[in-house]
Formats: C-alpha cells, sequence, structure tokens
C-alpha cells in the first residue's frame, strides 16, 4: 500500500509584505482583549454551559427548571451558572426565595446564530 504524505500548505518566499504586517499590526486588538477574547471563547466549549445559554434564549429560568431540563442535578447547574455569570453571558434576579437566570444582554444569541451559520454552511 503506497504511503500517502501530508504536508501542510507553505510559503516557500522570503520575503516580508512590511505594509501588510504593519497595517494588520496596527489593527489588531490590546493583548489584554484579545485574552479577554479567547477565555469567552473557553466558556463556550462546554457542552453544558451551551445547552444552558440554548434554554435561557427561550425564557427566564431558575436553577430547578434548568436542571429538570437537563437532567441534571442543581449543585452542577448552579455551578456552570456561576461559570457563565462571571463571563458576562448571564444574570440572575431574585424574586422571593426563587432566583431566575436569563441572558445578559443580546449579543450571546448573535454569536450563537452566527456559529450556526458557519457549522451549517460547511454541510
Amino acid at each position: 500500500m503506497a504511503e500517502t504524505k501530508r504536508y501542510a500548505e507553505t510559503c516557500s518566499c522570503t520575503i516580508i509584505h512590511n505594509d501588510v504586517v504593519t497595517n494588520v499590526k496596527e489593527a489588531m486588538p490590546e493583548e489584554e482583549t484579545l485574552y479577554d477574547l479567547a477565555e469567552l471563547f473557553k466558556v463556550f466549549g462546554d457542552t453544558t454551559r451551551i445547552k444552558i445559554l440554548y434554554a435561557l434564549f427561550e425564557a427566564e429560568m431558575c436553577v430547578c427548571d434548568i436542571a429538570a431540563l437537563l437532567g441534571m442535578n442543581q449543585s452542577a447547574i448552579s455551578h456552570q451558572l456561576k461559570v457563565l455569570k462571571q463571563a458576562r453571558l448571564v444574570r440572575n434576579r431574585r424574586e422571593g426565595k426563587i432566583v431566575y437566570y436569563s441572558l445578559d444582554d443580546y449579543h450571546i444569541k448573535q454569536i450563537f446564530d452566527q456559529g450556526l451559520v458557519h457549522i451549517n454552511e460547511r454541510s
């Protein structure tokens, strides 16, 4: 059987296009901003958190409701909600003894919608 070799596409030239490099460097966000963006995308890297966010697209919900929906215990849901709240993706409000969670703002839904468009265009 013949062995198939795969090579990464690389540039074989040694010319640096300084004008392009300079323009991109000027357009690049600050290092701290890029770090924060990477941290935001890490939060999206957990299926449970994705499910919670999808649930909150539809309705404001309490921990008990989310736990019942996902078939998980309230402690696990509370932990994930804490992560989402620290990332400013969800907010909460108290009504008596019940704490309700909702999306922090409409941008979260836009991020998901764009992600789905990207995934579905490859199909």
